[in-house]
Formats: structure tokens, sequence, C-alpha cells
């Protein structure tokens, strides 16, 4: 275990420091700042119920769903179970913090977890834009690291918790019918 953790600490320095320049500097920040966010999840939640019709209305079901439990499952269960802190609480340890460092938890990434909850079911619906889906997700997920928030396997594991968690949310869905196909 204790060489994993050295990997993932490695691993984190490499993101965090190694690749750090300007420009990535001002990108990354921005990027994982969910408030620059919300006016694009509103605009596209308003277009599925408008205009999205019976599967519009679904996917925004299952979207709310999915992160319901992926941000609960993850922030109230998993992360206090884990108890691990996060790069920038740890004494001792340099980091480039680019964003405020949050007085949460670090394992699993509640970030990660709920972009990659949303990128499966967005792209079960919309299966042509699931490239742009798990592309903002990733990078979404790399920010953190970038800033300084979490580590590698924080976001590996938010990522899986996630997108597990919207696969059940998908099945039980085509399970009660609710979902054709």
């Amino acid at each position: 275990m204790e060489t994993l953790i050295q990997l993932d600490k490695t691993v984190f320095a490499f993101f965090n420091q190694t690749i750090a320049n300007p420009l990535f500097d001002k990108f990354f920040p921005f990027i994982t700042n969910g408030e620059h966010w919300v006016l694009l999840y509103a605009v596209i939640i308003i277009w599925l119920l408008w205009k999205g019709g019976r599967n519009g209305r679904i996917c925004v079901l299952a979207l709310a769903l999915t992160i319901t439990l992926s941000d609960g499952i993850n922030s109230r269960l998993i992360k206090p179970a884990v108890n691990r802190d996060r790069p920038c609480q740890e004494a001792g340890m340099y980091v480039r913090s680019l964003v405020p460092c949050g007085g949460g938890k670090s394992f699993a990434s509640s970030h990660a977890a709920n972009n990659f909850a949303a990128a499966v079911i967005l792209s079960f619906f919309f299966i042509k834009m699931r490239w742009l889906f798990f592309s903002i997700a990733g990078l979404m997920a790399f920010s953190r690291v970038y800033v300084g928030v979490h580590y590698p396997i924080d976001i590996l594991s938010g990522a899986i918790i996630g997108s597990l968690i919207a696969y059940l949310v998908l099945f039980v869905l085509k399970k009660v019918k609710i979902i054709n196909c």
C-alpha cells in the first residue's frame, strides 16, 4: 500500500509541478470551478426539458438521480470512511495550490465522480456526442490534480464510482421500463 501511495504522490507532483506552465495555470483553475459551468448545465437541462421530448425528460431524471446518488455516496459515505487528506492539507508536502484547498477530504474526488456519472448518462442518450461528454469530464478531473486539491488515485476512483453509479441508474431505469432499449 505504501508503494501505491508513493507512486500516487509522484504522479501528483508530475502533474501539479513538472508540467506547470502559464497557460495551464489560467486554464485549469477556470475549468475546475463549478460556478463556471452552471450556465451551461442550466441551458442543457432547459433544452432537454423543452425540446428533448420524452427522452429529454428521462435524461434529466436520470441525471438528477445519478448526480444525487453519486455526490451523496461519495461525499457522505466514501470520503468520511477513507478519511484521506487533500494534497494541499498534507504537512511537509510541496503543492502548487491554484485554488482554495477546501476543508473536505480527498478520496474520492466528487468532481470526477459527478462529471463521469453525467458523461455516462448523457452518452447513453446522445451517443454521437460521448467524446465531448467524456472530454469535459476528463478535463474537469485532471484539473483537480493540476490545481493541487486531489491525488490521481482520487480522480481515477471518483471516475469509476460515478460511472458505476450511472450504469446502475440506467440498469434500474431499464428494469422498470422507463427506458426502452
